[in-house]
């Protein structure tokens, strides 16, 4: 199916807002990570553990909330705008139960914070910082829930403009309570969260506000009446949204747990696979937004029942999403080195850095394939053959195989002319093989799953 003109302007209309929005989430992390690295050594890493457990926790019940996308948009192509604000309703509900959730889990982060093995100095610091972090969560949640609604209706720019909002303020924010200026106490890492806390209400509080007084969101009736939990809405959101969840578990902790594995190997490989996850992360953005987008667009046309255009749709977003990951990835294999040198002025970091960095642009390419075939495939309410896919390819392929080859012999490399273990090239390569067998499995579910779609209602 050849890629359509138009359905590529609609998905980058839809896509440029929401990768500016993701890169203004993104880039709270650097600002945290470079003031506290000024401030301290153990704040430093009290923000890199703190967040790492924060994010992960975050992401997980992000993901359930993102049920709502999916069934706003399909009411929204369906022109069936009455009922969009009852659904928005029922997710607010939902939004309470994960933020009390949420909550306990900072508040009680022993578990979680185990896995670190993180001095007493450090560890301190981390429930500090995560019992502050907690009372920001719940902000957190509820303006992620206004993003996929207002995403989902294809107005995704002033979510955009709320995160660059949240961004500009969250420099003053962090120099005032990082390092006590403006008569505020010096807090550290401890600031860091509060500045985050802060910035979260803020935007939180405006998004809805937005959403109450703007007419775009009138006819839609959110704020039009009171509704309590209804529990069969609950339960399809429930149902949809946590296998959503767990596909972001499973992505994000196969990446935690392959750096707690390569951090036995020593500091030069350890730094080096940081400098590598970090560079997949940020050119990871752009096919997410991608995903986003075409995941919406497919979802809207479902809802007008144009079954061919929801494929076509779907096939569209992912021949772009390839096409600018090859481009891209092949331009960090020409620049390797300069990347790697950009990060780091030790000479070893680099010269491993650089030879990571050659595989992250084949992971990128087929993790670019992954995620928008993952985000098209919940715009027809397809996710539990996903998560199953993604946890075979990521957990069971991509983080036990970097296992066995990154750091041990049971596979005989010595008879294919490498050493043994592969050390922490060995992780990527089996990343990249996990990813491969996520991505292929996951689009030719999509390619079977649209095509009866279509036949279906031809």
């Amino acid at each position: 199916m050849p890629v359509s003109r138009r359905l590529a302007h609609e998905i980058y209309r839809l896509a440029w807002p929401v990768l500016i929005a993701q890169l203004a989430v993104m880039a709270y992390a650097v600002i945290d990570t470079l003031m506290a690295g000024r401030y301290g050594t153990d704040d430093l890493a009290a923000v890199g553990i703190g967040a790492s457990i924060y994010f992960s926790v975050f992401v997980a019940l992000m993901g359930v909330l993102l049920a709502v996308s999916p069934t706003v948009a399909q009411l929204y192509g369906a022109g069936r705008h009455g009922e969009i604000g009852e659904q928005v309703r029922q997710a607010m509900w939902l939004t309470l139960a994960l933020a009390v959730l949420s909550i306990f889990v900072f508040r009680y982060p022993e578990p979680l914070l185990a896995l670190s093995r993180a001095s007493p100095a450090v560890a301190d610091k981390v429930r500090a910082y995560l019992a502050v972090s907690a009372w920001g969560l719940p902000a957190g949640l509820a303006f992620r829930l206004f993003a996929g609604y207002t995403t989902a209706v294809s107005r995704p720019r002033v979510m955009m403009v709320l995160n660059v909002l949240g961004l500009a303020l969250k420099v003053p924010l962090n120099w005032i309570f990082v390092f006590g200026n403006l008569g505020a106490p010096e807090m550290g890492a401890v600031g860091c969260a509060l500045s985050t806390v802060l910035v979260n209400w803020i935007v939180c509080i405006l998004s809805w506000l937005w959403c109450g007084l703007s007419p775009d969101y009138r006819r839609h009736a959110t704020f039009a009446r009171w509704s309590w939990p209804r529990w069969a809405d609950q339960r399809r959101l429930v149902a949809l949204g946590l296998p959503i969840g767990m596909t972001f578990l499973v992505d994000v902790t196969a990446f935690t747990f392959m750096a707690i594995f390569v951090a036995r190997l020593g500091a030069v490989n350890s730094a080096a696979h940081q400098i590598a996850a970090n560079v997949a992360a940020v050119m990871f953005m752009l096919p997410l937004a991608m995903g986003n987008a075409a995941g919406v667009l497919v979802g809207q046309a479902i809802g007008a029942r144009d079954f061919a255009r929801a494929r076509a749709t779907g096939v569209t977003g992912i021949a772009l999403a390839l096409m600018l990951a090859g481009a891209s990835g092949s331009v960090l294999v020409l620049g390797a080195r300069g990347v790697a040198a950009f990060y780091t002025p030790d000479a070893g970091v680099r010269t491993v850095a650089a030879m990571l960095l050659m595989l992250v642009a084949g992971y990128h390419l087929l993790d670019a394939l992954q995620v928008v075939t993952v985000n098209v495939l919940r715009g027809y309410k397809r996710v539990v053959v996903p998560l199953l896919v993604n946890a075979a390819g990521l957990w069971g392929v991509g983080l036990a195989g970097g296992y066995v080859l990154g750091l041990t012999d049971v596979v005989n490399l010595p008879a294919l002319g490498l050493a043994t273990p592969l050390g922490v090239p060995g992780f990527w390569v089996a990343a990249i093989a996990g990813m491969l067998v996520s991505a292929v499995g996951i689009a030719l579910y999509f390619l079977v799953v649209s095509a009866r779609e279509r036949a279906l209602r031809a």
